[in-house]
């Protein structure tokens, strides 16, 4: 829950920043997001380099996930549910109320929870108590807030709360699961994860768009398949 904890403080901590600040040059915005864009890369490289230069069958068993897992992503179009629930959201938010505070909340609480970071980073901190990508989304995060606060109001550092219960559920979810994970399947979760995250910086980074929500069940597969070839010796 650390994790969680720290990434609502920085929202919030952005928004009192943006709330004294003027409005911030675009130039510096782009310079600041490629910086965090690149230490989300090196986060999720971190996380896979290990199962991708060790011996034995892991990494095979990560591409294997991408490759299924993306193909029950876009059957489902996981994406695409998360960007209509989102919308479906923020009409339904609209009747409370047509002023920047309810604008500025329903806008900035999509952009901190209906994404492939925060079920990542969230499990990660539940499965193996490591809070490096919810840290840097905090980062991302709170900057992002600094910004959001300049152009729409207070009303942003409301979206602390849902993002403080969503990833909360997320990780006391994950605390549960652990127990019934072995090392050897949450490290290739971990790795898979990783790659993910690694797709999410290129999308910071406007370098190429990846569509990570179809990838997130590739995260499940590998668990899966893990499990399976487990009494194999794999």
């Amino acid at each position: 829950m650390l994790g969680t904890v720290v990434n609502a403080i920085a929202i919030l901590i952005g928004v009192a920043i943006g709330g004294l600040m003027s409005r911030i040059p675009d130039r510096m915005k782009v310079t600041i997001l490629q910086g965090l864009g690149l230490a989300v890369f090196v986060i999720g490289l971190s996380m896979v380099v290990g199962v991708a230069t060790a011996e034995g069958y892991d990494f095979f068993i990560v591409i294997a996930s991408l490759v299924f897992g993306g193909i029950i992503g876009e059957l489902l179009d996981i994406e695409g549910k998360l960007n209509s629930l989102g919308k479906w959201i923020e009409g339904k938010m609209s009747r409370f109320g047509q002023g920047k505070i309810a604008e500025a909340f329903v806008f900035s609480s999509l952009v901190y929870c209906v994404g492939a970071m925060a079920i990542v980073g969230s499990l990660e901190s539940g499965l193996e108590g490591s809070h490096k990508i919810l840290y840097t989304k905090a980062m991302l995060d709170g900057f992002s807030a600094i910004f959001f606060t300049s152009a729409m109001g207070i009303g942003v550092g409301l979206s602390a709360i849902p993002v403080f219960l969503y990833q909360g559920a997320i990780a006391l979810t994950a605390v549960w699961l652990a127990g019934y994970l072995s090392d050897p399947v949450i490290t290739v979760m971990s790795a898979t994860g990783g790659i993910l995250i690694m797709g999410i910086s290129l999308n910071v980074m406007e370098i190429k768009k990846v569509n990570v929500g179809n990838l997130l069940p590739a995260i499940f597969v590998a668990a899966i398949i893990k499990v399976i070839l487990i009494p194999y010796g794999f």
